[in-house]
């Protein structure tokens, strides 16, 4: 027991645990005590009763990344001393810690920091927690030559802070860590990147070295093997192998160019999603990419939104450039007097928007400047509103299935920065947690990260590898029918005022067709691949034929291409299955004298020889199961 002030007596977190006789302590790497993680070594009450934090829980797999980022930081100032250390957090899946070096660090120094880390660890170095006054802090990291800490901490609004030291190693830290640096058994730098400090391109540009630790070396294995799967996957790696889009900073950032194969697919998709919004009683309208500014400061999105927006001046006039659809669909509504007869209104738009983002966060088709929503519009009478909310889920859900998502859902509630009454807040937050429910969907709650007009329900898809992905969003608003005075007349004349749901199903159809290149590694059911079939000539007195084979595909919608050239059919069949066409339609002297083709999947199996018609019940079956 000890006193941690003047007459007070303490125990440790850990001899409190071990007082109540807690199991496995031997994997505790922190306590928790009424919602606080501590450190095992943090002085509590006697009559405290912790609970263990054990290494492959979530909390403690966090706190072991963290304590990783602050041994990897060690092995960089001992390796690299005029290195400073600016922010090393646990992020999903690992940690990073960013640097200002004369140099940017590079893959090769990776191994070496590695070692410097095992050294580290083998010498079971103790993580020690230490509370000084502030400024006590900022005279010693000045001494110590970190300006980025001294920024920090100059703009803390506390009288006192924590740091932690592993011998001569001191950081500024919340905490907690685990006990020493033997506790990380399994880890791994993974790469190094680019970072501006804190996100702002006016300032240094840092080096960021990324990392992961796991509890043991077989999930470490596993974690790398999927890491290794995903770059295989990657989406603009096979963007370029199949000839689907690019991107070209003579062009701009974040603006893709669709090559043809590309082109078709995204078409396929919007076909696809034209007809179920159809079937689904929305009505097809179009908005202008250019709206005046005062429209947008009567919305909100001046004031809440426009760090995202572009802005341009015609005539002297201030137009904002839509990032959001939102507004056109309401001046369709107003267009004309509304009966309560006529709602719900469904106003379905794949419209083009624009939003401005970082350079350092573009990538891909993940994040871009410019990209077509599936943007739909709902307005209806209050009490249309819960089934309404349930249609769209039960959209989700078809959806999904179709693409063979699964998925899982988070109501996000009012941010700070926002919009609307408390009572409009309510009703909406309410509205989604109904139809979730009655719908018998479980979800999670993301506090606080709703859109600044409204609550919403997001939608997570699982990919292939099982990594989180949001596409479709539920979101409910009461807030712009009131700014923009939409209403319907009730049935006994009154006039009333309507909500709004907003929702996207994909979301951005660039940022979907990037995460279904990475779920099927760019092997697309036969329904969306871009290429269906490829006909194949084993030599140049096939060629008659094989004309005859392709047209009859051509003439049935299949969408086929035709490889004719005096090469030999094994090279032409190999370059086939890199571009993933379905199938490979073979033509040699059995094929002409049966009047047949034998297809050849892109797996490498081959079918029975069989004739054009016999193929093309084959292929369009698959098409029409989307298959």
């Amino acid at each position: 027991m000890s006193q941690d002030a003047p007459g007070r007596q303490t125990i440790t977190a850990l001899e409190a645990l071990e007082r109540d006789g807690a199991k496995g302590l031997e994997r505790a790497v922190a306590a928790k005590l009424k919602g606080e993680l501590l450190d095992l070594n943090s002085p509590v009450d006697p009559g405290a009763h912790p609970e263990p934090v054990y290494l492959d829980s979530p909390e403690g797999l966090e706190i072991l990344r963290h304590s990783a980022s602050h041994v990897m930081a060690m092995a960089v100032k001992e390796l690299f001393p005029e290195a400073k250390v600016t922010i090393g957090p646990a992020i999903e899946d690992g940690f990073y810690y960013d640097f200002d070096y004369v140099r940017p660090f590079k893959e090769e120094d990776l191994p070496k920091i590695e070692e410097k880390m095992g050294e580290l660890i083998k010498a079971d170095i103790p993580f020690l927690r230490e509370e000084i006054p502030k400024g006590e802090a900022i005279e010693l990291f000045k001494r110590m030559g970190e300006d980025y800490k001294v920024e920090i901490l100059e703009e803390l609004d506390q009288e006192r802070v924590t740091l932690y030291r592993n011998h001569d190693f001191v950081d500024l830290c919340r905490g907690p860590h685990v006990p020493s640096t033997k506790y990380i058994k399994a880890y791994k730098l993974t790469k190094v990147a680019g970072a501006y400090w804190r996100g702002d391109e006016k300032r240094a540009m840092l080096s960021r070295i990324y990392g992961t630790a796991f509890p043991d070396r077989k999930s470490l294995k596993q974690y790398l093997h999927r890491i290794e799967e995903a770059k295989r996957r990657s989406h603009v790696k096979l963007g370029a192998q199949l000839e689907l889009f690019s991107t070209h900073e003579e062009i701009g950032a974040g603006m893709v160019v669709w090559h043809p194969n590309g082109a078709i697919l995204r078409k396929v998709i919007e076909d696809f999603e034209v007809q179920e919004h159809l079937r689904r009683g929305y009505e097809i309208v179009r908005g202008p990419q250019l709206l005046k500014t005062e429209l947008w400061k009567k919305s909100g999105h001046f004031d809440n939104y426009r760090e995202h927006m572009y802005f341009t001046t015609i005539d002297e006039q201030s137009y904002g450039i839509k990032p959001m659809n939102c507004l056109a669909h309401m001046f369709i509504y107003k267009s004309k007097i509304r009966s309560y007869r006529d709602l719900p209104k469904r106003y379905f738009e794949l419209g083009t928007v624009h939003r401005h983002e970082r350079s350092g966060v573009l990538h891909g088709l993940l994040r871009v400047r410019e990209f077509t929503q599936d943007d739909a519009h709902i307005i209806c009478a209050p009490e249309q509103l819960n089934q309404e909310i349930k249609g769209v889920i039960n959209f989700v859900q078809d959806v999904m299935a179709v693409f063979g998502f699964e998925y899982e859902l988070e109501l996000s509630t009012r941010p700070d920065k926002s919009i609307g009454s408390d009572e409009d807040w309510e009703l909406a937050t309410s509205a989604l947690k109904e139809a979730m429910e009655q719908s018998g969907l479980p979800y999670d709650i993301n506090e606080g990260d709703g859109a600044f007009y409204g609550p919403k329900i997001d939608v997570k898809l699982s990919d292939a590898l099982g990594r989180k992905w949001q596409c479709a969003t539920i979101q409910c608003d009461f807030t712009l029918p009131e700014r923009f005075d939409l209403y319907y007349v009730d049935k006994d004349g009154e006039r009333r005022r309507p909500a709004m749901i907003h929702r996207v199903i994909l979301g951005a159809i660039e940022r979907f067709i990037g995460i279904l290149i990475e779920h099927h590694a760019g092997a697309f059911p036969t329904w969306l691949a871009p290429v269906q079939a490829i006909v194949l000539t084993v030599a140049d007195r096939h060629i008659p034929h094989a004309q005859e084979v392709y047209g009859a595909l051509k003439k049935a919608g299949i969408r086929v291409k035709a490889d004719f050239r005096n090469e030999k059919l094994g090279f032409k069949v190999r370059e086939a299955q890199v571009m993933k066409i379905p199938y490979m339609l073979i033509v040699g002297d059995k094929e002409v004298e049966a009047k047949g083709v034998t297809p050849r999947l892109r797996s490498g199996k081959n079918l029975e020889l069989m004739d054009v018609a016999k193929f093309l019940e084959v292929i369009r079956d698959e098409i029409q199961q989307r298959r």
